[in-house]
């Protein structure tokens, strides 16, 4: 981004460096010589260090064997027995690479990691083993570092300090020299930058960039989890001010260029804290029996055009993010909040796409075109629901949300038939104080009103997406982002048979399964204590549902094709298929804009995919950090729970209906020497016979916590023995 470009530009050494580097091409030199050449003086030493360390990290400069420097070379070609990719690292400072000719992960020793950090793609060379048939391998370069900056603890010892990351992958502690620190005190939390690390050196080097606040203060430990994984909290203020600028201008020549829905039934239902509404509905009857759904999105391509800062700020942010205090949103508040959002009695741009679906649940006929809106109402998913529910309800709307709530069961049924899986599991949300502390912790209920919008929107989506498809099917199809979700591969699906015989139901899977036959298996276990825990263990069994574009299909929802076409304010692969759409409606594209779109939209899927995981890790992490904060308030309570996982080291328990998860360590377990059975997954003892199987119901209560690690140690309580 522009901000850090400019702190780069504030290092009088990185022209400096290279320049000196350029007059003397065939030459290396240590670290020591280039500084003495340069005259740095020792107050601009750091500064001298740290830009030399970018330069290496932008490939610009390189360092050679012998701890010297010198330009780029060219390349060597890899060795054979050589590989190259991202290091997956411990917490316990070893990591591993993937070998693709084996298909096995190669270990990498701690004192073989060569400054190597989680995720970074490195090169590294095989060699013999000493730990029997397992591959060992050591990292020999650092073709590019998967992150530069890292959140963590500052702490200050006489005339430097350093930082205590948070994320336990990242195994070395950062120095931070004098003048560095951007005055932060001692146990602030703080976001440094990896200025360099020379192989040999024990530590990392590194400044402060950003100081969060103490621990305790309001917001910081959230903001912690966000800037821990490399996501961006806030917008530079003059893209901010550029888009506080934009106006809405319902003009009549824009108008007379889209479809007028102003006068027509069209209504939003959304969360109660919602204020990004993408999407409004409609529904009519027609007169042949047919349903006419009407599934209305905010036309935010009308605001964000392509390449322009806001569209790149959007790509590079790929998403929005929920955390449990605070939406971090795609775009400036102006455009998602307002200009975009489909607020009640506003004129609101938008993209329309009207379903003609028949009796038994078949888009017959379908329309999709640009529109403006002026939605009707604003309603919660809990009061379109309480109308539905109340048979005598005087409400305006009640005959139109009753005849769409009949249409979603419908569809609902049919998707479900045709063998879409369902893996709706319990969620929880938060009360917080003034302080962001939790003060409780309440289920989330899923309501008919819910399941009604996303019905209506998985339909939309399909249908867009099946619109590609069928526009050219006599040649290549058009460049595009589809959502997809391949089968689950054999090994996986072993395994969760294994899982299941654990828990007592005796499964069959087949190779070539089918979405009908894995829906199947779930159903059979509705209603049962173990339901939740095995619909979470089939989630992880399927494969991730991605951004690509190549049309592979959804294979958890049973269609054919699918797309990303409802949410572009809080989604960009939304976002860029409604650019698409309107390009492709305009105009068929030639061979040049197809070569150049489809490396583009691999670029965005790439990305888009890869973003959605950071902000649900971020999500999942800030749903953890105040879980253990409410749970440390009530040490002094049981809890009931249900056994979500056996090992050898011991059992770990969810409690119901706060879905905490914490270990029963095996070394707590004092009445007894159990057993592990990695067969039955479960933990038996060996003098008394007492069995904890997956599911099973236990109560449990408080006896550790690690605020550090966001995990709960738990013992049982009232145990049967």
């Amino acid at each position: 981004m522009s901000h850090k470009k400019s702190n780069r530009e504030k290092n009088p050494y990185l022209k400096r460096i290279v320049k000196f580097l350029k007059n003397n091409p065939r030459k290396t030199y240590k670290k020591k010589e280039i500084s003495r050449a340069l005259e740095v003086h020792k107050d601009e030493y750091y500064l001298y260090r740290k830009a030399l360390g970018a330069l290496v990290d932008a490939g610009k400069v390189a360092r050679l064997k012998g701890g010297v420097y010198g330009l780029p070379r060219p390349k060597k070609v890899v060795a054979k027995r050589d590989l190259e990719g991202p290091i997956m690292m411990t917490r316990k400072g070893f990591g591993f690479i993937h070998n693709p000719e084996t298909g096995e992960d190669a270990f990498i020793a701690g004192s073989n990691l060569y400054t190597a950090l989680d995720g970074d793609i490195v090169s590294a060379r095989l060699f013999k083993s000493s730990r029997g048939k397992s591959q060992e391998a050591q990292v020999v370069e650092i073709q590019s570092r998967a992150r530069t900056s890292f959140v963590g603890t500052y702490k200050k010892s006489g005339y430097y300090g350093f930082v205590i990351p948070d994320n336990p992958k990242v195994y070395r502690d950062f120095f931070i020299p004098e003048g560095a620190s951007l005055k932060a005190k001692s146990g602030q939390k703080v976001v440094v930058q990896l200025d360099h690390w020379e192989p040999g050196e024990l530590n990392p080097e590194g400044s402060i960039t950003k100081v969060l606040g103490f621990p305790g203060d309001p917001g910081v430990d959230v903001e912690s989890v966000v800037m821990g994984h490399g996501l961006e909290l806030n917008f530079e203020k003059q893209l901010e001010a550029n888009t506080a600028a934009m106006t809405l201008d319902i003009s009549k020549q824009e108008v007379a260029r889209r479809l007028d829905l102003r006068d027509e039934m069209i209504f939003t239902i959304d969360p109660p804290d919602a204020k990004d509404f993408d999407d409004a509905i409609s529904l009519k009857q027609l007169e042949n029996g047919n349903y006419y759904l009407g599934v209305h999105i905010a036309d935010v391509s009308h605001f964000v055009k392509a390449g322009s800062p806001l569209d790149e700020e959007a790509l590079n942010r790929g998403t929005s993010i929920y955390l449990v205090d605070r939406v971090v949103p795609m775009l400036p508040e102006h455009l998602s909040n307002k200009l975009c959002s489909l607020q009640p009695h506003e004129d609101r741009f938008t993209f329309s796409c009207f379903m003609e679906v028949n009796g038994g649940g078949r888009v017959v006929d379908y329309r999709i075109v640009e529109s403006v809106i002026n939605s009707k109402r604003r309603f919660t998913y809990q009061e379109a629901q309480d109308i539905i529910d109340d048979e005598k309800s005087k409400d305006p709307f009640a005959s139109l949300l009753k005849d769409m709530h009949k249409f979603s069961r419908m569809l609902r049924g049919k998707r479900q038939k045709a063998g879409s899986v369902d893996f709706s599991t319990p969620e929880v949300r938060f009360i917080l104080d003034d302080k962001g502390q939790p003060v409780d912790i309440i289920p989330v209920n899923t309501l008919h009103t819910n399941e009604m919008i996303e019905e209506f929107m998985l339909m939309a989506n399909k249908t867009v997406a099946r619109h590609i498809r069928e526009t050219d099917p006599e040649s290549n199809p058009l460049p595009f982002v589809y959502r997809i979700h391949e089968k689950p591969d054999m090994e996986k699906l072993q395994k969760f048979r294994n899982f299941m015989h654990a828990l007592g139901h005796k499964i069959e899977i087949r190779q070539n399964i089918t979405p009908a036959a894995f829906q199947k298996i779930l159903k059979e276990v509705e209603g049962g204590a173990d339901e939740k825990l095995i619909k979470e263990v089939a989630l992880r069994t399927m494969m991730k549902a991605v951004y690509s574009i190549n049309n592979a299909g959804h294979f958890g929802l049973a269609f054919k094709d699918y797309t990303h076409f409802t949410s572009p304010i809080r989604r960009y692969p939304d976002l860029i298929v409604h650019r698409l759409l309107k390009e492709y409606a305009a105009e068929k594209p030639g061979f040049k804009r197809i070569r150049t779109l489809k490396k583009h939209l691999k670029h965005v899927c790439q990305v888009s995919s890869d973003m959605e995981r950071k902000a649900q890790e971020a999500e999942r992490e800030s749903i953890r950090l105040k879980q253990v904060e409410w749970i440390a308030k009530h040490q002094d309570q049981s809890f009931d729970g249900v056994v979500s996982g056996v090992t050898a080291f011991g059992i770990f328990v969810e409690t119901i209906p706060y879905l905490i998860e914490g270990l029963v360590r095996v070394e707590r377990m004092t009445e007894d020497y159990y057993i592990f059975d990695e067969k039955t997954f479960s933990m038996i003892g060996k003098d008394t016979g007492q069995v904890f199987r997956l599911g099973d119901p236990v109560k449990v209560r408080v006896s550790n916590i690690d605020h550090a690690r966001n995990e709960v140690d738990f013992e049982f309580v009232d145990a049967d023995f």
